[in-house]
């Protein structure tokens, strides 16, 4: 019989302090920019609560018929934790630790690693395992090279469905109120594809130095405002003073 979610008796038990993790680097020089990025832009416009998880090649665990299962998305995003960020040090279990995940990414790289993976049979893919033991409600694939981007949604059976992007090729996650997208540009060095966010009236998520960069923008338009009004008086007060003056060489002294 074809193994499925029900086959497994699911638990959610904390990783054992002497269970080896793979400790193997990304295999790709793109991961660790293009999940930084993610984060960042959350957390300088005040979307990523305190208590909130980003995880970035970092293993979320489940226990299935009494043997651990740990897989690491490229970045993911868990709304609550309800445990120390101590004890979620080296993994995260889901319910036992906090919420489930609410989306979590995959960035291809040139080596096959399993993201379309839906083996059942233990251990799972990552796609049987994201789809049918931990429910996450949102899987974003990338493919940096390209800026091709598929998010998938769990769909009213429990499978993931391809999404259809928006007219600005933009992709609604509604429990994060926020569109994912594709932008195009630089950033540390790199030139390319990124993942970016959106709000809901469009506006762009900024990183840092783009924060910057509109604020140094807004201050210098600000001091130009300023220097157009003190031109602006100087010149009313000069137009003052000749009127002033053409009127005492006629004889007319202007009322004070």
């Amino acid at each position: 019989m074809l193994a499925s979610a029900t086959t497994y008796e699911i638990t959610w038990q904390k990783l054992p302090d002497d269970f080896v993790l793979d400790d193997e680097p990304v295999d790709n020089i793109n991961q660790p920019l293009l999940a930084a990025a993610l984060t960042e832009s959350l957390e300088l416009t005040g979307r990523l609560p305190a208590n909130a998880l980003t995880m970035t090649n970092y293993g979320i665990c489940a226990t299935l018929n009494n043997k651990i299962v740990v897989k690491a998305p490229d970045w993911g995003f868990v709304p609550s934790i309800q445990v120390s960020r101590e004890e979620v040090k080296r993994s995260y279990t889901p319910r036992l630790q906090g919420d489930f995940p609410l989306i979590v990414m995959e960035f291809l790289s040139d080596t096959e690693g399993g993201e379309y993976s839906s083996k059942p049979t233990y251990p799972p893919g990552k796609w049987f395992y994201y789809e049918q033991i931990l429910k996450v409600p949102n899987y974003a694939i990338l493919e940096p090279e390209t800026g091709e981007l598929e998010v998938y949604q769990l769909d009213n059976l429990g499978r993931y469905e391809l999404q259809t992007p928006d007219e600005n090729n933009r992709y609604w996650i509604a429990k994060m109120n926020l569109f994912l997208g594709i932008w195009q540009g630089s950033r540390e060095n790199r030139t390319g594809y990124w993942l970016r966010w959106w709000d809901e009236h469009g506006e762009l998520l900024l990183w840092g130095w783009e924060l910057a960069a509109k604020e140094r923008q807004e201050k210098d338009a600000a001091l130009r405002q300023v220097e157009q009004e003190r031109q602006r008086a100087e010149q009313e007060r000069q137009r003052a003073e000749q009127l002033a003056a053409q009127l005492h060489a006629l004889g007319v002294e202007p009322e004070v």
